[in-house]
C-alpha cells in the first residue's frame, strides 16, 4: 500500500515539476534562440540587428494581419513567419519599437484604419470579403511609411524588407542621387535622332522614374569637389572628364560615398560632335567611355570589345538597299531568366527581363584586394565582339554569320572591398590652385571604409527605345515599359542609399524545403504516364493513316464492305484507346498510392514512433535504474 501511495506521489511531483520546469524556463529563456536551419533562415543578420540596436527615437510598427481569414490560405506559414520576425524584431529593438497587431475585420473601425495607411486588401470571395496582410509605421514625429502587403514572392527578401522599412522610419529625410552625365538624359541639349520619342527637349523616362523615388541632383562634369549634400553618386558614359574632376570622384568614394557608373565601350546613344566641313568624322568617331583611372585604382576593367549573345539576341529591321529585311543583332541582348542574374542580390533577385546594348564585359584587373559580385552576366555561349564591327559601313548580318560562342561574361557588377586612391601624389593642381593660399580639403590616400559602387559595362540600358515605349494623354506622357530597366536602376540606388548595414543584410534563402522523395515518385509517375501517352498517340496516328488508305482504296461496288472493315477498325481501335486509358488511370492511381503511402509513413515516425521511441527510452532507463536499485539493495544486506 504504502509503495503504491509513493508511486502515486511521485507522479504527482513529476507533473508538478515537468509543468514548473516550463513555466521557469520560459521566462528565463525567452530570448533564447537555437536555429538549426540548414542557412540560418531564421538568424537575423548583423546588419538587421545593428539597424534595430541603433535606433535614437522610438517608432511604432502596426501589423495587420486578418486572423480569421488567413488559416484557410496558403501563405498561413508564411503570416506565422512575418509575425515571428516582427516579435524578433522588437526583442532585439526593446522599447524603441512598439508592436502592435491588428486583426481587421470586415466592416470594422480596424479596416478603415488599414484603409486610411493605404494597405491593399485582396478580395477573398464574392461577399466583399477582404483579407489583409501589411504593415504601417510610424516614427515620434508622424513620418509614416507601409508595406502595402506581404507579397509570397517576395519570402526570401523578407528581412530585407523589414529592416529597410524600420531605416526609412528612422531615416526620413528623402536621400539625394547626384548626376553626372555626358549624356542628354534630363532634355537639356539639342534633339537626337537616336531619341525620337523624347524629341530632344524631354527629359529620358528614367529620370522621371528615379524622380518617383529620389531628388535628382545635377552635378556638373568639371566639378572639383563633389557636394556634401549628395548621396548617392550616378556618372553616366564619362568621357572628357578632367583630372580634377576624376579626383573628385576618387575622394568622394574613398570616403564612404556611394556611387553607381555606367561606362561604355559603344554607347550608341551618344553623338560626337559634329565637324560641319566634315560630316562623316562622328560616324566614326569613338563612342566609348573613359573612366580607366578610377577603373585601375578599383582592380575592375571593362573591355574595349562588346558582348554578343545569340540565345538573347534581339531581331531587328535592317534597310539594304530599296529592301527591308529582319536580322538577328547579338549584341542586343534581352535578358531574361535567373541564369543572367545574380538571384542572391537584393538589386537582382526578382528582377524579369533587362534589355542590353553593345554592352562590354567587367573583368578583375591588377592586384587590388577588391570583390566583384556578378549582378547580370550574359550567357553562357557567348563572345565579345570588335567594335569596328559595328556602327558606320558595318555589316551586321556578318556578326551571326562569324559568331563564335566562347564565355560567360559580367555585364554589371557590385564592387566591394578596400582600395587606395588614383592619385598617391594628392590633388592635382592648376594655376589657380597654385595661386590658392590654403587647401582646407583633407587628401585621403586610401578608403576610410570598404568602398560599395555599382559598375554597369553599358549606358544604353538607360535610353527610352530599350526599354520603355511612351504614348501622350492629355499632354502627360504615360510609359509603357516592355523591359525591367528602370527596376533595375531603382534597386541598385534604392540599395546604395541605405547605410552599411542594410547593405549587408542577406538574402533569408528558400524557406520552402520540398520533399525529395516525394518529388522523385511523383516524377517517375509522369515519365511512366507521359510514355503511355506517347504510346496512345502513336497509335491514334496509326489508325488514322489506316483509315486514310482504306479511303483512298475505295472502289464502286465494294463501299459496304470497306465500310464493314472501317468500322471493325474503328472498333478494335476504340477497345485499345480504352485498355490503354485505364493502364494511365492504374498510372496515376498508383502514384496517389505511393505518395499517401509515404505522407502515411513521415506521419507516424513524426507523430508516433518518435514518441513512442521516447517513451521505450524512458521505460527502459527506468526498468535499469530500479534493477540497479535492486542490486544495490541486494549487495548490502
Amino acid at each position: 500500500m504504502n509503495q503504491k501511495i509513493l508511486t502515486t506521489t511521485s507522479l504527482i511531483i513529476a507533473v508538478i515539476l515537468f509543468l514548473a520546469i516550463n513555466i521557469v524556463s520560459k521566462e528565463l529563456f525567452s530570448s533564447a534562440r537555437l536555429d538549426l536551419t540548414e542557412n540560418q533562415l531564421y538568424t537575423l543578420s548583423e546588419g538587421t540587428e545593428n539597424v534595430l540596436k541603433t535606433l535614437e527615437e522610438p517608432i511604432t510598427l502596426r501589423f495587420f494581419l486578418s486572423e480569421k481569414l488567413v488559416t484557410s490560405l496558403s501563405i498561413n506559414s508564411y503570416a506565422e513567419r512575418v509575425k515571428d520576425l516582427l516579435l524578433e524584431y522588437k526583442r532585439i529593438g526593446g522599447d524603441k519599437i512598439n508592436l502592435v497587431f491588428v486583426d481587421p475585420e470586415p466592416f470594422s473601425e480596424e479596416e478603415d484604419q488599414a484603409e486610411g495607411y493605404g494597405l491593399q486588401g485582396v478580395p477573398i470571395d464574392d461577399s466583399n470579403t477582404t483579407f489583409y496582410f501589411g504593415i504601417a509605421g510610424n516614427d515620434s514625429i508622424d513620418n509614416e511609411n507601409v508595406i502595402p502587403f506581404f507579397s509570397p514572392n517576395r519570402e526570401e527578401f523578407l528581412e530585407y524588407d523589414l529592416t529597410k522599412f524600420v531605416y526609412q522610419l528612422a531615416h526620413p529625410k528623402q536621400k539625394v542621387i547626384g548626376l553626372m552625365s555626358t549624356l542628354p538624359m534630363q532634355g537639356d541639349t539639342k534633339a537626337s535622332p537616336f531619341m525620337p520619342q523624347n524629341s530632344g527637349n524631354q527629359a529620358w523616362m528614367i529620370i522621371d522614374h528615379i524622380k518617383q523615388l529620389l531628388e535628382v541632383k545635377t552635378v556638373a562634369i568639371d566639378v572639383d569637389v563633389i557636394p556634401d549634400d549628395i548621396d548617392v553618386l550616378m556618372v553616366v558614359h564619362p568621357i572628357g572628364f578632367s583630372d580634377k574632376t576624376m579626383y573628385a570622384i576618387d575622394q568622394f568614394v574613398l570616403k564612404g560615398g556611394r556611387a553607381i557608373i555606367f561606362a561604355d565601350p559603344y554607347s550608341e546613344v551618344y553623338e560626337p560632335v559634329t565637324d560641319p566641313k566634315n560630316p562623316f568624322a562622328a560616324m566614326q568617331a569613338p563612342r566609348n567611355s573613359d573612366f580607366a583611372m578610377l577603373f585601375d585604382a578599383w582592380g575592375i576593367e571593362i573591355s574595349n570589345k562588346v558582348v554578343g549573345d545569340l540565345q538573347t539576341a534581339q531581331k531587328v529591321q535592317m534597310q539594304k538597299g530599296s529592301r527591308m529585311s529582319v536580322i538577328t543583332y547579338p549584341v542586343w541582348m534581352d535578358l531574361n531568366g535567373e541564369q543572367y542574374f545574380n538571384t542572391d542580390d537584393i538589386i537582382t533577385g526578382k528582377l524579369g527581363n533587362v534589355v542590353m546594348a553593345t554592352a562590354g564585359s567587367i573583368s578583375e584587373k591588377g592586384d587590388v584586394p577588391t570583390e566583384i559580385n556578378p549582378l547580370i552576366s550574359s550567357g553562357t555561349k557567348s563572345m565579345q565582339i570588335e567594335i569596328d564591327k559595328l556602327g558606320f559601313m558595318a555589316e551586321p548580318e556578318n556578326l551571326v554569320r562569324e559568331f563564335r560562342p566562347d564565355d560567360k561574361f559580367t555585364l554589371a557588377a557590385r564592387i566591394t572591398g578596400s582600395v587606395k586612391t588614383a592619385f598617391p601624389e594628392g590633388k592635382p593642381t592648376t594655376e589657380e590652385d597654385d595661386k590658392a593660399t590654403e587647401n582646407t580639403a583633407e587628401h585621403l590616400a586610401e578608403s576610410v571604409v570598404n568602398i560599395n559602387i555599382i559598375v554597369v559595362a553599358d549606358t544604353d540600358i538607360l535610353e527610352d527605345k530599350f526599354w520603355v515605349r511612351t504614348q501622350s494623354m492629355f499632354g502627360q506622357r504615360i510609359a509603357i515599359p516592355h523591359a525591367e530597366n528602370a527596376t533595375f536602376v531603382s534597386n541598385a540606388l534604392d540599395n546604395l542609399t541605405g547605410s552599411n548595414d542594410l547593405i549587408s543584410v542577406r538574402n533569408r534563402g528558400n524557406f520552402t524545403r520540398p520533399f525529395l522523395k516525394v518529388e522523385e515518385i511523383q516524377q517517375q509517375a509522369e515519365q511512366s504516364f507521359r510514355e503511355k501517352e506517347t504510346e496512345l498517340l502513336a497509335r491514334l496516328t496509326v489508325a488514322d493513316n489506316k483509315i486514310r488508305e482504306m479511303q483512298r482504296e475505295k472502289k464502286e461496288g465494294n463501299e459496304l464492305a470497306l465500310n464493314i472493315k472501317q468500322q471493325n477498325e474503328i472498333a478494335n481501335f476504340r477497345n485499345e484507346k480504352i485498355k490503354i486509358r485505364k493502364e494511365l488511370r492504374n498510372v496515376q492511381h498508383e502514384l496517389q498510392k505511393n505518395i499517401a503511402s509515404l505522407e502515411t509513413q513521415m506521419k507516424f515516425i513524426n507523430i508516433g514512433l518518435m514518441p513512442l521511441l521516447i517513451g521505450l527510452g524512458g521505460i527502459t532507463l527506468g526498468v535499469l535504474g530500479r534493477r540497479r536499485r535492486k542490486a544495490l539493495r541486494v549487495s548490502r544486506n
